[in-house]
């Protein structure tokens, strides 16, 4: 993948390249901290996968930053990061096509999962379920919405404190549960993979698979698939699999 990272915030913006290189060595991640910057690299033909833009930073004023940026090059997908940020100016990005709004209080790891999510031509935006809105950055960490459709207005989840902590036992009662075939797609799930690769490598269909992350989610618990993931991980499920 490739990616442009523009964050005028240089712990945040180092901080987060690398978790995207431990995650994908491969990745090609540049970096700029201001509006000027990210225009440099795209008129210079070099077009990323995704561009990641604060919200913040300088040339931005307000949205006009990426009103600029999605006028000149519509094509390219652009994600939102913040701290600080409400939610009427997240609805405004949207409408402007923003593929993703990413509050700056996600965990390393969530972060990484939401642009994973977005790279597969998913929509991620923290969405407070309760509340019936979209949530300002300055809330708590984020987990990320199930896979599904575009909508208006895309689902996702606020992970409260007690989500975060669990039982190792209770964890490994729960992935007991699974079928080996579930255990087997729920190892894909791990690693970021789509239904569609994970149906492929299964040589399964992907209605399937659907309803295998269906299953595992309803036995551990889980939200959606990354939760599960995430509880699998806590567990260390290829250990669990041998066992």
């Amino acid at each position: 993948m490739k990616l442009l990272v523009a964050d005028d915030h240089t712990l945040f913006r180092d901080a987060l390249l690398q978790y995207i290189q431990r995650a994908d060595p491969q990745a090609e991640v540049l970096l700029a901290n201001d509006v000027q910057g990210t225009f440099s690299y795209l008129e210079a033909d070099e077009y990323p996968d995704v561009i990641l833009l604060d919200y913040k930073m300088p040339g931005m004023s307000g949205l006009k930053g990426l009103e600029q940026i999605r006028k000149s090059y519509p094509e390219i997908k652009v994600a939102l990061m913040s701290g600080l940020i409400e939610p009427a100016e997240i609805k405004k990005a949207i409408e402007m096509g923003i593929v993703g709004y990413f509050p700056k209080t996600m965990s390393g790891k969530a972060f990484i999962k939401a642009i994973q999510l977005v790279l597969t031509g998913e929509r991620f935006f923290s969405f407070d379920s309760e509340a019936h809105s979209l949530m300002p950055s300055y809330y708590g960490d984020m987990e990320l919405p199930s896979e599904s459709p575009e909508t208006k207005h895309p689902p996702s989840h606020n992970m409260s404190p007690q989500d975060d902590v669990r039982d190792g036992t209770d964890v490994a009662r729960r992935l007991a549960r699974l079928s080996p075939r579930e255990l087997e797609v729920l190892s894909y799930l791990i690693q970021g993979d789509a239904n569609k690769e994970i149906a492929n490598k299964l040589d399964l269909q992907v209605v399937t698979i659907k309803l295998h992350v269906r299953g595992i989610c309803r036995k551990l618990g889980a939200k959606n698939r990354t939760q599960a993931a995430l509880i699998a991980q806590e567990c260390d499920l290829q250990e669990f699999m041998k066992a």
